[in-house]
């Protein structure tokens, strides 16, 4: 089984629904709002979880009823908290919504992510761990940090850049995985991506920074592997009614280290990893639409692919 321990944040998802996002300065009516768990450290969390890794949580939460709520429903996901410290602020929330077509948008308030800093990741063991998954929704020290234990250690790092303003890009010397979404891609490379071949480009030239692995998510269009032996994957995506794109991505992540850790194929586990965040945007929320291993695999066995 998998050790992965993931550093990053967690959220209180507040949800409406809308027809239609509003443009600048415009009020519009909202049709639902719902309160879900979320985060993108901790949605990964949840996801390798699901997918059968053992899960350990490193970040900040608050002395709050959000950070409780938070607190159990990880805890009811087998995930090992003795790493999450609390802090004397508001526990992290992510105000989103979501149009009829299921595409988001989120505004982040850091709130305990924030505070999760460099002293804090002076005091992690990361003896044991197989991998550490990080993003880009607590503080860029506490991620260097983490960067430069892991390294120190020799355990592989995942890193998923995301959200991408802000990200410091000379932490890429330092990563084992490379994992992030076409709009993050062509942030990172400068390069347009509007498919696969675009997408082969920007991967190329980001492979330049000495990256050993790099995966691109292209939504619609699958996703992409490169790697600096030449490999390329080109996985298909499958073909669904989208609810919600929330936490699609993270759902990836975490099902892709769980599986390919575990000792999977490289083909296998983003096949896999496809497949669980096809099922993640069938679903509303975050983590609640986060599958299980049982069911990722009763969709593998009744489903193609688009391009077959």
């Amino acid at each position: 089984m998998a050790k992965i321990l993931v550093v990053g944040s967690m959220n209180m998802d507040i949800v409406t629904q809308v027809e239609r996002h509003p443009v600048p300065g415009e009020t519009i009516q909202g049709n639902e709002t719902r309160f879900f768990i979320g985060g993108k450290g901790a949605n990964q969390a949840v996801a390798a979880s699901r997918s059968g890794a053992s899960v350990a949580m490193a970040g900040g939460l608050g002395l709050d009823s959000f950070g409780a709520d938070i607190r159990k429903q990880l805890t009811e996901d087998g995930i090992d908290l003795n790493c999450v410290i609390e802090k004397q602020a508001m526990t992290g929330i992510a105000l989103i919504t979501i149009d009829q077509s299921g595409e988001n948008n989120i505004i982040l308030s850091a709130g305990a992510n924030g505070k999760y800093g460099e002293d804090e990741v002076d005091t992690l063991d990361l003896t044991g761990f197989d991998v550490i998954l990080l993003q880009n929704e607590i503080a860029q020290a506490a991620n260097q940090r983490v960067l430069d234990k892991a390294a120190a250690a020799n355990i592989p790092v995942f890193l998923n850049p995301a959200p991408i303003a802000g990200f410091d890009h000379t932490q890429l010397s330092k990563v084992s995985f490379l994992i992030l979404n076409e709009v993050e891609a062509e942030e990172l490379s400068g390069t347009r991506i509007d498919g696969i071949s675009q997408a082969l480009k920007a991967g190329k030239q980001l492979l330049e920074a000495g990256l050993p692995h790099l995966i691109i998510t292209l939504g619609s269009k699958g996703s992409l592997y490169l790697d600096q032996a030449g490999t390329e994957i080109e996985m298909p995506a499958f073909t669904v009614d989208a609810v919600d794109t929330t936490a699609a991505g993270d759902t990836f992540i975490g099902a892709f280290a769980a599986k390919y850790i575990a000792g999977d194929t490289l083909e296998e586990s983003l096949r896999y990893a496809t497949a669980a965040s096809a099922l993640a945007v069938s679903a509303a929320g975050a983590q609640s639409s986060i599958p299980t291993e049982d069911q990722v695999h009763e969709f593998l066995q009744r489903i193609k692919p688009i391009d077959q």
